[in-house]
C-alpha cells in the first residue's frame, strides 16, 4: 500500500482523536479535529454505526500505522518482528515503533512532526553515533547520541523546532541539549512511558485472526 500524501487531518477526524501529524497545528485552536469532531465526507455527521469487532480492531490497527506514517507492508514487517521477541508482543511492537530512527527525531523535537522527520533524515540530515544516516526506519540503539549533519543546525526552521520544543516535557527515555541541538537515546521506553492513544491488543488481534 503506498503511502498517503493527502491532507492528512482528515485522518484523525476518521479516527476520532488526534493523531498528531501537523506539527504545531495540532496543539491549537485550529487543529480540525476541534472544530469538526466527527467523519470527514458528505455524510461524516450523520456515521453512528456500531463497529463489529473486527472494525474495533481495524481501527485501532489504523490508528496507530497513522501516528507513525507507515505503510502498510513496513508496519505488518515490524509487527512481525514484535512476535519474535522474548518481550510481550505489544510492548516490544510499540518499543520498535518508537526506536525507529524518523520518531526518535520527532521526539527529541528536531521535527515538528514525524512526516517532517523522515523528510529530514531522507535528506541525509541526521547523524547517529557521528554517522550520517538516510534511513527513517534505522532502529535506533540505546546509547545512540542523534545529532544534526552538515549544515543542517543552520536551517531555521530546525531552530524553531527545537525552541517551540523547550516548552514542552521530554520524553523519560531521551535527553537533548537544546543549545547544542543533539540528544541522546538512553533507553528502550517501557509502556508505562508511551501515552498513544491506542490500545495495542486489539491490533494484536487484528493480525492474530
Amino acid at each position: 500500500m503506498a503511502r498517503y500524501t493527502g491532507p492528512v487531518c482528515k485522518l484523525c477526524r476518521r479516527e476520532g482523536t488526534k493523531l498528531y501529524l501537523k506539527g504545531d497545528r495540532c496543539y491549537s485552536a485550529k487543529c480540525a479535529i476541534e472544530k469538526r469532531p466527527y467523519p470527514p465526507g458528505q455524510h461524516g455527521q450523520r456515521r453512528s454505526r456500531k463497529l463489529s469487532d473486527y472494525g474495533i480492531r481495524l481501527r485501532e490497527k489504523q490508528k496507530l500505522r497513522r501516528i507513525y506514517g507507515m505503510s502498510e507492508r513496513q508496519f505488518h514487517n515490524l509487527f512481525t518482528a514484535a512476535v519474535r521477541n522474548k518481550e510481550a508482543t505489544g510492548e516490544a511492537f510499540l518499543a520498535l515503533l518508537e526506536s525507529r530512527l524518523d520518531n526518535v527525531v520527532f521526539r527529541l523535537g528536531l521535527a515538528s512532526s514525524r512526516a517532517q522527520a523522515r523528510q529530514l533524515v531522507h535528506q541525509g540530515h541526521i547523524a547517529v553515533s557521528g554517522e550520517r544516516l538516510d534511513i527513517p526506519s534505522y532502529q535506533v540503539k540505546p546509547g545512540s547520541e542523534i545529532g544534526l549533519a552538515g549544515n543542517a543546525k543552520n536551517f531555521d526552521f530546525i531552530r524553531q523546532n527545537v525552541e517551540a520544543n523547550r516548552r514542552r516535557k521530554l520524553s523519560p527515555w531521551l535527553e537533548f541539549d537544546a543549545d547544542a541541538m543533539k540528544g541522546r537515546f538512553l533507553r528502550t521506553p517501557a509502556r508505562e512511558d508511551l501515552v498513544v492513544p491506542v490500545n495495542e491488543l486489539q491490533v494484536i488481534e487484528y493480525y492474530s485472526r
